[in-house]
C-alpha cells in the first residue's frame, strides 16, 4: 500500500508536520556544526543539514541559511568576520549537537549551553569543535539570495582541514564513516552509515 499526496494536500498539512515531511523526502543529508564568533569574541554554534559541495578548484562548500526575518547569529558573525568552521558530528555528540538548534539569546554561547568545547588553533579566528573528528576552516566568499522563499546560499572556501590519518585513501577519498561521521533525515533523526561498495569511475 502506498500514499500519493497532491500539492493541495501538502499545503493543507499542519505547518510543522509539512516541514518535517518535506525535510524527510530529500534523503540522507550531510549534518554538521557551524562554529562562528562575533567581533566581541562571543562564540556561536549551530547545527546545519544543508551543507553541499560546490567545487574542488577552488575548494568550495555551501549551506542554506534560513530567512533572516529573525536574528541569525551565525549569519551575522560570518558576514562580520568573514570566517567560520564546519565540524562533522559523530555518535558521541549528536544529542548535544541537536540541542544547538534551540533559540538561545546572543549572549549565551551554544558551546556553553551544550558543554561542547570551542577549539582555537592555527591562528584561525572562528572556533572549531574539539569533539568533532573532522574540522574544516572556511572563508566566506559569497551570499546568494533565494527569492522564492527568502533563504540564502552561503558559499565559503576551504582554508584548513583536520581529519584522522587513517581515513584518507591514496586516491584522495576521505572515508568519513571511519571517522565516525553521522548523517540525518527530517528535522530530528540521526543515523550511522554502512558502506556498500566503492565502484569504478563510470564510462560508456
Amino acid at each position: 500500500m502506498t500514499t500519493t499526496l497532491t500539492p493541495v494536500q501538502l499545503m493543507e498539512m499542519e505547518q510543522r508536520k509539512r516541514a518535517q515531511f518535506i525535510n524527510s523526502i530529500s534523503g540522507f543529508r550531510s549534518v554538521a556544526l557551524i562554529g562562528s564568533i562575533d567581533t566581541q569574541g562571543q562564540t556561536n554554534l549551530a547545527i546545519f543539514s544543508s551543507i553541499v559541495h560546490i567545487g574542488s578548484n577552488p575548494p568550495l562548500l555551501s549551506f542554506i541559511m534560513r530567512p533572516d526575518s529573525v536574528e541569525r547569529h551565525t549569519l551575522t558573525n560570518i558576514m562580520d568576520t568573514g570566517c567560520y568552521t564546519i565540524n562533522h558530528i559523530n555518535s558521541s555528540m549528536y544529542e548535544q549537537a541537536h540541542q544547538t538548534s534551540a533559540r538561545y539569546p546572543k549572549t549565551v554561547s551554544e558551546f556553553d549551553a551544550t558543554q561542547l568545547t570551542p577549539l582555537f588553533k592555527d591562528g584561525f579566528v572562528a572556533p572549531f569543535v574539539k569533539e568533532s573528528h573532522i574540522q574544516i576552516g572556511m572563508e566566506f566568499k559569497e551570499r546568494i539570495p533565494i527569492s522564492i522563499n527568502h533563504t540564502s546560499m552561503i558559499i565559503g572556501e576551504i582554508k584548513w582541514i583536520h581529519f584522522p590519518d587513517h581515513c584518507l585513501s591514496e586516491d584522495g577519498f576521505l572515508d568519513i564513516e571511519k571517522a565516525g561521521s553521522i548523517t540525518s533525515t527530517g528535522q530530528d533523526s540521526y543515523h550511522t552509515t554502512q558502506l556498500l561498495q566503492r565502484l569504478e569511475y563510470a564510462k560508456p
